[in-house]
């Protein structure tokens, strides 16, 4: 299969008339708890032409290449990627700590000694909290739920005690959080949860876990008020102008 993806990477960079400085597996792939039929969710980020940059009429800076049931292939323009690096967003730090990695180009490197100076505890905070808040209102509140969600859920409230605990971007491997920042009474729990998601289909549905329930309550409340108590970052555009114009030129 990675032969294949980077086959369509190649075809990407021919067809749409870009280069591609990096692309990586994102979502449950990359964080170590796919399901038998999970898909592929392939992400790049490229650069155009600087002429492209200069045109009145400008171009999307998002390329979505493939969706079925086998490849989710998207990437992002490297001007919307340095963008949204300024607003601190951790899906930019979640790509570049992914462990699947398909094309790196070397410039790239340039990229990830950026990360550090627009890190954000605040902004990490509240991502987390949402996506669990977000997937544990939709999917975890029944009698019969989906056993992917337990992870979707526990997954970013244990990257926020992360972030609390070392003030720095939390990985991507599941297992690395567990090891390090899920309370020792409830590891043989996910365990048999993960172990479960391996032979269950993407839908499947299984009983309400009581004890997972409460710790997800009890953790997204903490993480809610973390977030809220966070100072404010300060940033600049200075180093990220100038490294989008070294790029180009």
């Amino acid at each position: 299969m990675q032969e294949i993806i980077r086959q369509k990477l190649r075809e990407i960079e021919e067809k749409e008339n870009v280069k591609i400085l990096m692309a990586v597996e994102s979502g449950s792939r990359a964080w170590g708890f796919a399901s038998p039929d999970s898909d592929y969710d392939v992400r790049f980020i490229y650069v155009r032409r600087k002429e492209d940059y200069l045109k009145l009429d400008e171009m999307r800076d998002v390329i979505e290449w493939q969706l079925d049931e086998v490849l989710d292939i998207n990437g992002w323009d490297i001007k919307k990627a340095l963008q949204l690096l300024y607003k601190c967003n951790p899906t930019v730090f979640e790509w570049c700590a992914s462990p699947i990695v398909y094309f790196e180009r070397e410039e790239f490197s340039d990229f990830k000694k950026l990360l550090p100076q627009y890190f954000s505890v605040k902004k990490g905070f509240y991502h987390y909290w949402h996506m669990a808040d977000t997937n544990y209102r939709d999917y975890l509140k029944g009698d019969m739920v989906w056993a992917k969600k337990y992870l979707y859920v526990i997954r970013p409230l244990l990257a926020a005690k992360w972030i609390r605990e070392k003030q720095c971007p939390p990985p991507m491997l599941f297992s690395e959080l567990v090891d390090s920042m899920l309370e020792k009474e409830l590891v043989p729990v996910v365990n048999n949860l993960l172990e479960l998601k391996k032979v269950l289909k993407e839908r499947e549905e299984v009983p309400k876990i009581q004890v997972l329930n409460d710790y997800i309550e009890i953790s997204m409340e903490n993480v809610k008020k973390w977030a809220d108590e966070a100072p404010k970052d300060n940033r600049s555009w200075k180093v990220l102008n100038e490294f989008f114009l070294k790029l180009l030129l």
